[in-house]
């Protein structure tokens, strides 16, 4: 069975420029945990919804006892106060960020006449769940795993 018998063609795109806030819409709307990011017609990288969550990281903090001295008594609280406002800033600013400083690229694609079999093998070989599939390099549909467990099941 080939990959174009099965994939999905009315791919939801956006392109680099485009804000993070965009791209979350967009996967919220259409139920999606992926979008292709295209420009000039190319596939020039992958957003996901894991990659929109990575933005909002916080990193832990050191769990080590310290004891503070007289002047880390008055400095502490203005420190914490300092680095609460830069995350409060860092997390209004998520949503402008635009898909070129997050979407995964290079991009894992497949061509339509591709094998199932070979487009499953790619995306376990690569740990991925969805794969573009492009024809004459032009993004012409995409991949999920369930569209794959849906062509397996169709071919036995």
């Amino acid at each position: 069975m080939q990959i174009k018998e099965i994939m999905t063609t009315n791919v939801i795109s956006c392109s680099p420029d485009e804000p993070v806030k965009h791209a979350a819409q967009l996967l919220r709307e259409h139920k999606i945990s992926g979008i292709p990011v295209v420009e000039d017609g190319k596939v020039v990288g992958m957003v996901t919804g894991s990659d929109i969550l990575r933005l909002l990281e916080v990193p832990e903090k050191d769990s080590h006892l310290w004891l503070p001295s007289p002047f880390e008594i008055i400095e502490v609280p203005l420190r914490e106060l300092i680095s609460w406002e830069e995350a409060k800033h860092a997390l209004e600013d998520v949503g402008a960020k635009s898909l070129a400083d997050v979407m995964s690229s290079p991009v894992v694609t497949a061509n339509a006449s591709d094998s199932l079999e070979t487009v499953a093998s790619r995306m376990v070989k690569h740990n991925i769940n969805r794969v573009p599939i492009l024809e004459n390099g032009e993004l012409v549909g995409i991949v999920t795993r369930q569209d794959i467990m849906a062509g397996l099941a169709l071919s036995a």
